[in-house]
């Protein structure tokens, strides 16, 4: 890598692979930003694992501005002052990017906000930008969504604009489907549903130059997920990738939309070798999509993702180049876990390189209707995104779940 690093602000709502790395190799260099209202969604052994690091909470209820003030007051007295922010949650982007403006440290502005996390105003853009996308319209009543759907046909996508994980999005197969979704709780959207071929691609951002642009296979489409179908996403690094130009579609999205710095993740179809854009996010994929790519290309991404917030250039040396997915492991629902394949288990299965359970037996668990939904994941390797694709499901066949409901115990921790 080249340059100075910069000390970063890190905003932290809860522990994933990331945190935990920075937490681990670049604590030097960083100060964590925690919310108040997400207390709870940390566990007391990820509480004391990053317990050496700064960290300033930004208190439920109380204005921004005001503990602006309290956080430039703080910082003052501590060792490391960051002049670097990063923010790798999709929920907190418009808080943590408002709060990094009002501290004086690099962010995105209130419309390039707009541009990565309301969709709909993400759709603007990209037509703005002369990008293919689906069919869309903002709706408030059942009867804008049936209209749209006379137009552009059954089924639709209803999603709210600020949605993620899938969270409250629905595939409606019939104007009946419309009635049991509650149009007045949110802001919504709906969209043509598209056919072809979902893909994901992750790209690192510095200075405005894409460095490079790592595409993922979708064996299952997230809405799919949601109902039951298997949760993976796969790192091509190796095998038949996308056939459309990933990486200017991309870059055609850094330039229009000034993004400066960053990770960015992107959701698209592949249809007829063109690209249709879905979405986009300008902070770390979700689940363990960005470890896939470390795995599948040999280096270290967490470390590079890190660079390009603390302003430097990565190297970017790739070691090795294979398909590499995570499959995260089915959470069936709601009780109390009374039977688990373990994970040494696991890692005797065909193709498994890593595996990390969140729950053990005896723990009361709480399954959503959310892309994120599992108990675990596992990370598995192969030539092709095929091979990874049957593998996961050698790795499905052998995993054992079992959730009694109702039963009383401890709750599982959020780790």
């Amino acid at each position: 890598m080249t340059g100075a690093a910069q000390a970063v602000l890190l905003a932290d709502d809860r522990a994933c692979s990331f945190t935990r790395y920075a937490a681990r190799n670049r604590a030097d260099g960083l100060v964590l930003l925690r919310f108040e209202e997400a207390r709870a969604d940390m566990s007391a052994q990820y509480l004391d694992e990053t317990a050496h690091l700064p960290a300033f909470w930004i208190r439920r209820g109380v204005p921004l501005a005001a503990e602006a003030r309290r956080y430039l007051d703080w910082i003052r007295r501590q060792p490391v002052r960051p002049t670097r922010f990063c923010n790798p949650s999709e929920p907190r982007q418009e808080v943590a990017q408002r709060f990094a403006g009002l501290v004086g440290l690099p962010h995105l502005t209130p419309r390039q906000v707009r541009w990565v996390r309301n969709k709909a105003d993400m759709k603007d853009k990209f037509r703005e930008l002369g990008l293919c996308t689906a069919a869309y319209a903002r709706v408030a009543t059942a009867g804008d969504v049936t209209r749209f759907a006379a137009a552009h046909g059954w089924p639709v996508v209803l999603k709210p604009v600020d949605s993620f994980a899938c969270v409250d999005t629905y595939l409606l197969r019939e104007p009946a489907d419309v009635g049991q979704v509650d149009l007045t709780a949110r802001r919504w959207m709906v969209e043509q549903y598209l056919g072809g071929t979902e893909w994901e691609a992750c790209a690192l951002i510095l200075d405005g130059e894409v460095l490079d642009v790592w595409p993922s296979a979708m064996p299952c489409r997230p809405l799919d997920i949601v109902e039951g179908a298997m949760n993976a996403n796969i790192s091509v690094a190796s095998g038949p990738g996308p056939a459309c130009d990933v990486t200017g579609t991309v870059r055609s999205v850094v330039r229009g939309m000034g993004l400066d710095h960053g990770y960015l993740h992107m959701e698209f179809f592949e249809i007829d070798g063109r690209v249709y854009a879905g979405e986009v996010g300008l902070r770390m994929a979700g689940c363990e999509i960005a470890a896939n790519h470390g795995h599948a290309y040999g280096f270290d991404v967490f470390g590079a993702t890190l660079d390009v917030y603390a302003g430097l250039r990565p190297a970017l040396e790739y070691g090795e180049r294979r398909c590499v997915g995570d499959l995260l492991l089915p959470l069936p629902g709601t009780g109390t876990v009374t039977a688990l394949t373990s994970r040494e288990e696991l890692l005797g299965l065909p193709g498994v390189i890593a595996a990390a359970l969140r729950v053990s037996p005896g723990e009361r668990v709480t399954a959503r209707r959310a892309s994120h939904n599992s108990c675990g994941h596992v990370h598995v390797e192969g030539a092709t995104a095929a091979e990874v694709e049957e593998r996961m499901r050698q790795v499905l066949d052998a995993f054992t779940i079992e959730v009694a409901a109702g039963a009383e115990s401890a709750p599982a921790p959020s780790l």
